[in-house]
């Protein structure tokens, strides 16, 4: 039970991030390096290190 308590807040920070980093993707015409799709894929399965990787590299001009 203490171990779900101190990890709930990683879980909840992984979802904000990943929301935010699609909501993102979604409004942007242009993205670096690799394809929304890719882009989109990276974010949803490689957790809380895809997201954060698309709001450090992927964001388009």
């Amino acid at each position: 039970m203490d171990l779900v308590k101190m990890i709930w807040p990683v879980i909840a920070l992984n979802y904000i991030i990943v929301i935010w980093a699609l909501i993102d993707l979604v409004r942007r015409e242009n993205v670096k390096y690799i394809s929304k799709l890719l882009w989109g894929v990276i974010i949803v399965f490689v957790n809380l290190i895809g997201p954060i990787a698309y709001l450090a590299f992927g964001r388009g001009e």
